[in-house]
């Protein structure tokens, strides 16, 4: 089972610090995504921030999210939560 996400912080370099319920803290990459469908829209760095929680996983304002399980498996594990 993969752990809820309870925090989310955007990075200037359109990565993502995730800090799921078993206070892991994990950085994942949407730049690989950028290119694809709506997901180009989060080239704008404003947009992109509007990065929020949404029920098991993340969502911006303009309705893009990504699978809960994709982002703990294609992240990697950080211990210093700063990614800025």
């Amino acid at each position: 089972m993969i752990p809820r996400i309870v925090h989310v912080v955007p990075s200037t370099d359109f990565e993502l610090l995730l800090t799921f319920e078993n206070h892991e803290k994990r950085v994942f990459n949407v730049k690989p995504y950028l290119n694809l469908g709506a997901f180009s829209e989060l080239k704008n760095e404003d947009l992109f921030k509007t990065v929020k929680i949404s029920y098991d996983t993340v969502a911006w304002v303009n309705g893009v999210d990504i699978d809960p399980e994709e982002l703990y498996k294609n992240s990697r594990k950080v211990k210093n939560e700063s990614i800025a």
